[in-house]
This record gives C-alpha cells, sequence and structure tokens, in this order.
C-alpha cells in the first residue's frame, strides 16, 4: 500500500491543524492505521493508532485530550486533528500500515508501510 501525507504547515501555539493520509494499492480496511513523529534530533515516537474499523484508538499521553485520530474506509483516508498545538508539538508527522494488527502498535517495526511525512511547526 503507498501512503501520501499532508496538511502540515506553521501554526501558532493554541491552533489547529488536521492531517491526511491518503493510501492506495490495497485493501485499506485491512489495516491498523498509526500517526508518528519525528522531532529535529530526537527518534521517531508513536502518535496514535486506529483500528481497521475505527473503533478503536490508542494516544501517547502526550497528546490525549488534543489530538484526535479518525479514518474513513470509503475515502481510504486517515486523519489526525490536532488541537491546541504545543511548540513541543513540532515534527515531521508519518502515517503508517500495520497488515498484522500488532499489539505493539506503538512500535515502528510493527508497521509495513509508511507514508513520506508532512512538517507540522507550532511557534511560540
Amino acid at each position: 500500500v503507498q501512503l501520501q501525507a499532508s496538511g502540515g504547515g506553521l501554526v501558532q501555539a493554541g491552533e489547529s491543524l488536521r492531517l491526511s493520509c491518503a493510501a492506495s494499492g490495497r485493501t485499506f480496511s485491512d489495516y491498523v492505521m498509526g500517526w508518528f513523529r519525528q522531532a529535529p534530533g530526537k527518534e521517531r515516537e508513536f502518535v496514535a493508532v486506529i483500528s481497521r474499523s475505527g473503533g478503536g484508538t490508542e494516544y501517547r499521553d502526550s497528546v490525549k485530550g488534543r489530538f484526535t485520530i479518525s479514518r474513513d474506509n470509503a475515502k481510504n483516508t486517515i486523519y489526525l486533528q490536532m488541537n491546541s498545538l504545543k511548540p513541543e508539538d513540532t515534527a515531521v508527522y508519518y502515517c503508517a500500515a500495520d497488515a498484522r494488527s500488532s499489539n505493539t502498535f506503538y512500535r515502528e517495526t510493527s508497521y509495513n508501510f509508511w507514508g513520506q511525512g508532512t512538517q507540522v511547526t507550532v511557534s511560540s
């Protein structure tokens, strides 16, 4: 499956952005989908994950209550609604697809396919 992330940009602290990730090539609903991010000089980290049906989600603690992951299987797209953005959210955001529905959804190695990343910059 091919993944294309978009929607990043430069915003001020407290503002919102919505990221999108469009998939093509295979049956989209076969994949658990996740968002990761990588800040300059840091390792890539888990942000959020959504189950194949969209009925289950998980988030890293620092984004709970501010970020919402969702998916539209009819449009082969997932979204990450990011509200109340903070400067520490600045990173390149990546979407990823997991064909095996791993329990270790927070690990990069659980994902088979990755998008190219979209830059999110939050100024203070």
